[in-house]
């Protein structure tokens, strides 16, 4: 009896490795995916992604709310770090993305088979998460990219929409740019009495693809003036509190760091309009680059 106890435990622990998503390798995937400790950022949000990609958990009495899953190989990093805090994935409600790239989409399937959750997204990152891979109208669209875990079902949600878990509430506000179904999410956190704006801001890179144009080419529709709009709507949010989609865009580590107890460091009311103000300079930057690029051209 021992023995068939053994054997089982054996096998149903090599189907879980084996339910396991592969790895997927890239120039900043290993230093991207570092284990990081997880902390509390405010009042009932918490950090639990890695060094390089971020990931917060909102945490409610009728359940929590998961942002963002990294890499494939980070989805047990990331529940690890939800156990350690002293919660269960099993009580992840819902899961939402920011955009559906490999290192933000990449460990929600594994995710959401770990907990049941209900996975929500913009439209445009749906179509992306449920392909496995970045749509045909995003910047960094190439016909050989890398691909990701595909998700069977997404919740697609509107521009302004509110999710719901018991109390929590999470609004989505369509910011695309970086890519088609860029999204940034809002809610409420409190502690020590006080209510503050938080932000799980989504990408404003202006990065692409070799042949792709965000003025415009004979394949591309210009999307400057949609992009340079998503910026202004970042800028202008109720922000008390902003995390970035990769902690290093809002200096996540930085304010850990120099937070005391009679000063948390994460609230920065003026935190959105310096992350929209410095993506505003690079994409600028690269406006002025192609257009100059255009005008030698001809």
């Amino acid at each position: 009896m021992k023995k068939l106890s053994l054997a089982f435990t054996l096998l149903a622990l090599a189907s879980v490795s084996a339910a396991q998503d592969s790895s997927i390798h890239c120039q900043s995937c290993d230093d991207w995916n570092r284990p990081q400790a997880p902390f509390n950022v405010y009042g009932n949000t918490w950090y639990v992604g890695t060094a390089g990609l971020s990931a917060l958990l909102v945490t409610g009495p009728q359940g929590h709310i998961l942002l963002d899953g990294g890499l494939p190989q980070s989805a047990p990093l990331i529940e690890k770090n939800i156990a350690a805090l002293g919660f269960r994935i099993q009580d992840v409600k819902l899961i939402v993305n920011s955009h559906a790239h490999f290192d933000h989409a990449g460990g929600i399937a594994a995710l959401q088979r770990a907990s049941g959750a209900v996975v929500a997204g913009s439209a445009a990152s749906a179509k992306g998460m449920q392909l496995g891979t970045n749509i045909e109208d995003d910047p960094q669209f190439e016909p050989d990219g890398t691909r990701f875990p595909k998700i069977a079902k997404v919740k697609v949600v509107a521009d302004g929409e509110t999710l719901d878990v018991g109390p929590l509430k999470l609004t989505m506000h369509l910011t695309p740019g970086h890519t088609p179904g860029g999204t940034t999410w809002t809610w409420s956190s409190c502690e020590k009495g006080k209510c503050a704006d938080m932000v799980y801001a989504e990408s404003l890179t202006a990065v692409s693809s070799d042949d792709f144009h965000f003025t415009g080419d004979a394949t591309h529709p210009d999307i400057s003036k949609s992009f340079l709009a998503t910026i202004d709507k970042v800028r202008n949010l109720p922000c008390d509190v902003i995390v970035s989609t990769h902690p290093s865009f809002t200096q996540t580590f930085e304010k850990l760091a120099a937070r005391t107890p009679a000063n948390n460091t994460f609230v920065t009311p003026g935190g959105c309009r310096a992350y929209a103000d410095a993506a505003g300079k690079a994409l600028a930057t690269r406006l002025d680059k192609e257009r100059r690029e255009k005008a030698a051209a001809h």
